[in-house]
């Protein structure tokens, strides 16, 4: 790995801060993943520029899913809670989000619908078969 020094204003370094303890991770961590997002992002020329808050991250499976920037947690996620009836206000405080977040997630998964959907069904077709 290579060391890069980064100088940052005081108050974006506080506030990088702030969302990597939120996170559960170090500072560093957390700026690797926001430069990985950010760099991801250009490469793929995915995203919807009505949606700001959501990009594209390629997972561990080497798929592409569509992701909350700057958290990582997957916009189908958020989808599945809802259809398990949580409310938007529900899903926000389940994963320290603001329901602003929650409802841009809830639009984009209107706007694509069949993506996310297509990516829901694939990984619950990986689920084991419980009975």
């Amino acid at each position: 790995m290579t060391r890069y020094a980064l100088n940052l204003p005081a108050k974006l370094k506080q506030e990088a801060e702030e969302w990597a303890l939120r996170q559960g991770v170090s500072l560093n961590q957390f700026i690797m993943w926001s430069v990985a997002d950010k760099v991801a992002s250009l490469q793929h020329g995915l995203d919807d520029p009505k949606f700001p808050g959501i990009t594209y991250r390629r997972g561990a499976s080497g798929s592409i899913t569509s992701v909350l920037r700057g958290s990582g947690l997957r916009v189908q996620t958020l989808v599945v809670d809802a259809q398990h009836g949580l409310s938007a206000e529900q899903i926000a405080k389940e994963y320290d989000l603001t329901v602003t977040r929650v409802k841009e997630a809830q639009a984009f998964y209107e706007a694509h619908r069949a993506e996310i959907e297509a990516s829901i069904q694939a990984e619950q077709g990986l689920e084991p078969k419980r009975g």
